[in-house]
């Protein structure tokens, strides 16, 4: 096993996980099977109660694993599954360890930091590592850890230690260290500045480590002297500094850890270069090349809680962009607090009201995400309450699907008083309610987590042709509430469709409105599977629906055209527009068109 450590310093969020990833990409293009793990130094267990202001969103994987975002970047990039242990955090360290100690393991001695700690986390990484996540049999060649945080942070100093101790197990043709660092320009100056990074390096070596190669980020190109500097200060060959500066998208970042024969240097430190090829990344550069491109505009509100911070949304974020590229359109998000749309604001901020309903009333279509608590909530319903009357495309996924609900008892049916047991537990209309087996006390992994199967109920309807007419799928899951099943007969003959249960057909996963040009709620989280050559079918659905062109497609009356360019099967004899390709004659069916979506089983 070979194991490629990403570090960070200077100051966060230089965006090592997008490096990480972008490694990974690069080594699997180069022919190797490799692996990711996440070392988040927190004393959380896991990111389930962790506030997406704070820490970003949530992501779920499969196994229900609640874990940091990091992983959704490294899940979508180098298109593998993880589980929950792919993400290590000190609380599962040390609750392993004191598990470990009242069993009477340590044979009665003084249980430290070190050696009981180090060695923890070494075999956790040893025993990870090795787990197949592509699909395939067998361990994978290479493991890719990310260790969060800055060098220098009092709460990363046991995982510095181990993996110091971990470098020198494994030895070293076996351990590639690539620091991320930061070398900036001050405007007084005009020059790029290299002593954070060498400072940065030197606290590295101070602790044990020594980098192999160093990524810089920089707003341009390090100039050469830049990088015989930091070569000589840093002890780390010329060729092997990397230039991470600022590009338009960030696929293109694989292709610029290619340009500059990033896997040469890591092939070197880990001696693969008997068994690798030169990458090929003919289709994702393909796919970077177009998003930049792109000038047809699509609007998509996003009508949320957290607006404040983009990434407490990232996976929607991705998924939107991966349906709007392989659709040919340049994506832009309108942000839309969803408080910002209630009457309170009207009165207190009237400038504010406007500007959200502005917002609202201009875009193609509207996504109401999930959250947690009652903030904000009447504004989601009354995003949901417009995109149903004026015919805006919709799709509300988690709450979002819940406020739906709520929206159209209230509405429809007449009850001003229908509500979910979350913002009102004396509702006398629970329209939403508690699950059964939800845990009132505890918050961390009690939810309904991960992949869960859905039945399609009705099968002329747009979610289950979108998902190619699949008689089931399977998504990821993360709630806590649930539509009142005794409340579905009455919504049903009030003209709401159910077409998506679970296999007890108690549970409500997918809702419609027939009469809707694109409105769809889903109980999971469709968002978690899209990748960027397989976007999800309901997020290509709804770029679709806010285009126009819905309904042509599922008729039959569009090619697949756009996807083939996507997945790099483009026919050299079609005419090539800027923003995408000419569409093919009407020959093609809808199941063949969305056969490549994400979130059907398989």
């Amino acid at each position: 096993m070979k194991y490629l450590l990403v570090t960070g310093g200077v100051v966060s969020g230089l965006g090592k996980g997008v490096t990480a990833s972008s490694i990974g990409v690069l080594l699997k293009a180069c022919g190797l099977r490799v692996t990711a793990i996440k070392i988040d130094p927190y004393i959380n267990t896991d990111a389930g109660t962790m506030s997406p202001i704070e820490h970003g969103e949530v992501f779920v994987l499969d196994d229900g694993g609640e874990v940091d975002l990091d992983l959704g970047n490294y899940e979508r990039f180098m298109d593998i599954k993880l589980t929950r242990e792919h993400n290590i955090t000190t609380g599962k360290i040390y609750q392993a360890v004191i598990d470990k100690e009242r069993r009477g393991d340590y044979l009665g001695k003084t249980v430290q930091v070190v050696p009981h700690i180090t060695d923890a986390i070494q075999e956790w990484i040893e025993r990870i590592a090795v787990v197949p996540v592509d699909g395939k049999e067998g361990p994978p060649d290479v493991c890719v850890i990310e260790l969060g945080g800055t060098i220098g942070d009092i709460e990363s100093m046991p995982f510095i230690e181990a993996l110091g101790q971990f470098s020198y197990r494994v030895g070293s043709g076996n351990f590639c260290l690539i620091h991320v660092s930061l070398v900036p320009v001050l405007d007084v100056v005009g020059e790029q500045k290299t002593k954070p990074t060498q400072h940065s390096v030197r606290g590295l070596r101070g602790l044990g480590l020594t980098p192999n190669i160093l990524a810089c980020r920089s707003a341009t190109a390090l100039d050469e002297n830049v990088k015989e500097k930091l070569s000589q200060f840093c002890l780390v060959l010329a060729e092997n500094i990397i230039t991470l500066y600022d590009v338009p998208n960030i696929w293109h970042i694989p292709l610029l850890l290619r340009d500059q024969r990033a896997h040469e240097a890591i092939f070197k430190a880990l001696n693969l270069h008997s068994i690798t090829r030169e990458p090929h990344l003919k289709e994702w550069t393909l796919r970077a090349e177009i998003c930049d491109k792109l000038h047809e505009p699509v609007r998509i509100a996003i009508v949320g809680k957290y607006t404040g911070l983009s990434d407490s949304y990232l996976s929607v974020l991705k998924a939107l962009l991966h349906a709007s590229v392989a659709y040919r359109k340049k994506l832009i998000v309108d942000w839309v607090p969803s408080s910002d749309l209630e009457d309170g604001t009207k009165n207190e901020n009237p400038d504010a009201y406007k500007a959200a309903w502005k917002l609202l009333k201009g875009a193609n279509g509207v996504l109401v995400p999930g959250g947690f608590g009652d903030r904000g909530v009447q504004g989601k319903i009354l995003a949901a309450k417009y995109a149903r009357e004026n015919k805006v495309p919709f799709l509300g996924i988690c709450l979002g699907m819940q406020i739906a609900v709520i929206e159209y008892a209230r509405s429809v049916l007449g009850l001003k008083d229908a509500n979910s047991t979350e913002f009102d537990p004396n509702t006398k209309q629970p329209y939403v309610i508690f699950m059964p087996e939800g845990s009132k006390t505890h918050k961390g992994a009690t939810m309904r987590l991960g992949s869960r199967r859905t039945y399609f109920q009705v099968k002329d309807c747009k979610s289950a042709k979108l998902y190619g007419n699949q008689k089931y799928i399977d998504e990821r899951h993360r709630h806590r509430y649930e539509v009142n099943p005794e409340k579905v007969a009455i919504l049903e003959n009030a003209g709401l469709s159910f077409t998506g249960k679970d296999e007890t057909g108690q549970r409500m996963e997918i809702i419609e409105l027939p009469t809707h040009p694109y409105y769809i709620g889903v109980q999971f989280h469709p968002e978690f599977k899209s990748r960027p050559g397989r976007p999800s079918a309901l997020f290509f659905g709804l770029i679709e629906a806010a285009c126009g062109q819905l309904d042509a497609v599922l008729q039959g009356n569009e090619s697949k055209e756009k996807f083939n360019c996507e997945m790099g099967n483009h026919q050299p004899n079609k005419k090539v527009y800027q923003n995408g390709f000419a569409a093919k004659p009407a020959s093609i069916l809808p199941d063949a068109l969305y056969s490549i979506c994400n979130g059907v089983h398989s």
